[in-house]
């Protein structure tokens, strides 16, 4: 099944990703990352995240119903 393929963080790490389609939700600060989560379209199945968004994320990449995420390198 289909699924759309996000990325959350800094602004200069992810903009060559909207050239493949990703949808990117850009966010600098821990609050902001968070709110990014929180609007990720119900039908995400992949979230490519920056290691700070990997983070601010962590206690909610835990969650079983969360989608897939990969983490890029430092």
């Amino acid at each position: 099944m289909p699924g759309t393929i996000a990325a959350i963080g800094e602004p200069a790490l992810l903009d060559g990703f909207r050239l493949a389609g990703v949808v990117i939700f850009t966010g600098s600060t821990d609050e902001e990352i968070r709110r990014a989560w929180t609007a990720l379209p119900p039908d995400t199945a992949i979230v490519i995240l920056t290691p700070r968004s990997a983070r601010a994320l962590e206690p909610a990449l835990t969650d079983p119903r969360s989608p897939m995420t990969v983490v890029l390198p430092s």
